[in-house]
């Protein structure tokens, strides 16, 4: 039966990793193995979007090494916790990179990748499906990104367009301070008044200043409200719109994560809506789903939520590109079979990479109904 590592045996397994590279090439590859390198915040900020997602990942990888692996390797996915630090990023990097690792893979945060960029900058290694939305990195100056998202210019397109068939075209922005969220900010104000939005104010809110936060956008009499945050700091905002009088339409960019949005408001998320970059994630239909669901079961790791799906979809990609790379396996051939996935469909969800760096272009709004369920 597979099992599912836990957080601790995680960080004990990369620092054993780390600490000695016996028995494997300096490119990451051995005889039995294909060693992958990860640096994310198991811990401290952003966790609650980082950790679902490497759990993800590590699921289907552990589904395809208890399969007989690719090509009879096995696939290490060596991850070490940076807790949100792009400082403690680079580190890790510089230590993933020393011991000898094939290529980068999912990490998280858009100032941490771009700490960490500059060590692969100049290399054949490649990081594959960041967690990380800021444009830049779908661009010419980060040709070893591979990512599995569209950018956050994407997301508030969908949300300047759904608001404007509303008549509701006067935002004011809500929006947490860490770098993903300035990241998604920074996007959101060029592209809303690009397409004709009118930001009428941006408030940040921070811890003991939620509230404070809320009144400043108010005063501008926005007509919607564009909250930047994780599920947890959003929650707060829109009851605290609510119970001031705010009746118009509350929007969330992707990392508010619309399925634990819904759990944290129940009820009291009726009319939120929520973008998403991958499938809805208790969507049955999808082969995908199904088995992350199994294998969720088997592990006992509770319910799908959509980072959980994301870091899912992005082994599943990654491995389909292993697997197309021919037996005697090179840096520079998974490349080539990463560029050569053109309308793959993985578990029902289709991707490619034909034409620019980015596996898939979907952004769907998600609206969390009066039970508190996600609706599309």
């Amino acid at each position: 039966m597979r099992t599912f590592q836990s957080l601790g045996q995680t960080l004990l397994l990369a620092a054993l990793v780390l600490a000695s590279s016996a028995g494997r090439s300096q490119d990451g590859l051995s005889k039995t193995s294909i060693v992958l390198g990860q640096s994310l915040a198991l811990t401290g900020a952003g966790s609650s979007l980082a950790l679902p997602f490497h759990q993800g990942a590590r699921l289907f990888f552990d589904r395809v090494n208890a399969a007989g692996g690719i090509n009879g390797r096995k696939i290490e996915l060596v991850t070490v916790d940076d807790r949100g630090n792009p400082a403690t990023t680079v580190a890790n990097t510089k230590a993933l990179l020393g011991q000898g690792v094939f290529s980068l893979f999912g990490f998280y945060g858009s100032p941490e990748v771009t700490a960490a960029y500059p060590l692969i900058k100049d290399t054949e290694v490649l990081l594959f499906a960041p967690m990380a939305a800021a444009d830049e990195f779908r661009g010419q100056l980060y040709p070893n990104i591979y990512s599995l998202r569209p950018g956050y210019s994407e997301e508030a397109a969908a949300i300047t367009k759904h608001a404007e068939t509303l008549g509701a075209r006067k935002f004011a922005i809500l929006h947490a301070t860490d770098g993903e969220s300035l990241a998604a900010l920074d996007a959101a104000e060029r592209t809303m008044a690009g397409l004709g939005a009118n930001l009428v104010r941006k408030a940040a809110m921070s811890s003991g200043s939620q509230a404070n936060s809320v009144d400043t956008a108010l005063a501008a009499r926005p007509e919607s409200v564009l909250m930047i945050s994780d599920a947890s700091g959003a929650a707060g905002a829109v009851r605290d719109l609510r119970a001031k009088g705010f009746r118009g339409p509350i929007y969330g960019f992707s990392n508010t994560g619309e399925s634990l949005l819904a759990e944290q408001l129940g009820p009291a998320g009726a009319g939120v809506v929520v973008v998403r970059v991958v499938p809805k994630s208790d969507n049955p239909k999808l082969a995908l789903i199904r088995e992350l669901q199994a294998d969720l079961a088997e592990a006992k790791l509770g319910k799908v939520n959509v980072y959980m799906l994301e870091g899912y979809i992005a082994a599943r990609v990654y491995v389909e590109a292993l697997r197309r790379a021919s037996k005697d396996l090179t840096r520079a051939k998974l490349k080539k079979a990463i560029e050569g996935l053109d309308e793959v469909s993985v578990g029902g969800f289709r991707v490619h990479f034909t034409t620019d760096r980015v596996a898939s272009r979907l952004v769907e709004l998600s609206v969390i109904d009066s039970q508190g369920r996600v609706r599309e």
